[in-house]
């Protein structure tokens, strides 16, 4: 399964109410997330807001509002830095290019690995858990063995750092998960 990069979130569900779904969709992602409801209170759009939406949009609205407010919330899902572009320990990595490099080298990574690696620097700084990685890359309904996720980090070690057998980017959090270090 493949992670979206943005999600309408209608708030009209037959099974449980759109405030639960967003709350639980936070619980393992940070992709954008815009609210379409019928509510316009004010107090219920700051609820949805402080529960983790990136947007709210009243019914009914025009579709080309829509797709703006599409462009704005993937325009800042790029992490901070200037263009779209990260750094830490001598890597880069060039969102709006799909590009890593290591010391101005470009060095491929696969999909996945690639995947792994824009998470960890969207999250620079925070410790995220074995499990928040593994559904934001193979989604909430998948769970593949965390050894994947190591085999993952491993790769992306060898690629990334100087000494893989002691890292210095790509931390692990002992029974916890990893943390990636921004300079």
């Amino acid at each position: 399964m493949s992670r979206p990069d943005l999600i309408i979130l209608d708030l009209n569900l037959p099974d449980k109410s759109g405030l639960e779904t967003l709350k639980d969709i936070r619980e393992w992602s940070r992709t954008p997330v815009i609210v379409l409801s019928v509510k316009s209170s004010e107090q219920d759009k700051i609820a949805l807001l402080d529960s983790g939406a990136d947007d709210y949009l009243t019914k009914p609205f025009s579709m080309g509002e829509l797709l703006a407010r599409i462009r704005a919330a993937l325009r800042h899902s790029i992490p901070e830095g200037t263009g779209g572009i990260f750094t830490a320990g001598g890597i880069t990595i060039d969102f709006s290019k799909r590009v890593v490099s290591k010391n101005g080298e470009e060095i491929k990574l696969t999909p996945t690995e690639y995947s792994l690696l824009k998470l960890m620097a969207q999250n620079a700084g925070r410790v995220l858990t074995h499990n928040q990685i593994m559904n934001e890359l193979w989604g909430v309904n998948s769970q593949p063995d965390t050894s994947y996720l190591r085999v993952y980090m491993l790769q992306l070690r060898k690629k990334l750092e100087t000494d893989p057998a002691n890292p210095k980017i790509l931390i692990t959090e002992p029974g916890v998960g990893y943390r990636l270090i921004r300079d």
